[in-house]
């Protein structure tokens, strides 16, 4: 038995440089039930996971090297925040969401 689960695009904020960011250009948010990473990097938004999938480290704890990977602050593990993939080597993939900013705010599709 399958079940097809419909995304929607949620609203995150109207003003996403109100948001609060830390210094590591990263933040926490809640969407419908669910916690997530935002990223800010190159004038750009990215949505990830907010738990490393290797031993649940919080990514916002981590930082953005200066190829915009993010870095676990556990154990050291990189990912690309576009796609989620490990770029360290150790094989995990990190949850990515797509975002959209349009005219009345910042969206997320979940």
């Amino acid at each position: 038995m399958f079940f097809n689960k419909e995304q929607v695009w949620y609203r995150l904020t109207d003003a996403p440089d109100a948001l609060p960011w830390q210094a590591n250009q990263m933040c926490l948010v809640e969407v419908n039930g669910k916690t997530l990473t935002l990223a800010r990097y190159n004038n750009a938004y990215y949505a990830f996971a907010h738990k490393c999938p290797h031993a649940s480290g919080i990514m916002a704890d981590g930082f953005l090297d200066a190829q915009g990977q993010v870095v676990c602050p556990l154990h050291r593990y990189r990912f690309n925040i576009q796609n989620g993939r490990n770029t360290s080597g150790e094989g995990y993939y990190l949850k990515t969401y797509p975002l959209e900013s349009r005219a009345d705010g910042l969206y997320i599709l979940l």
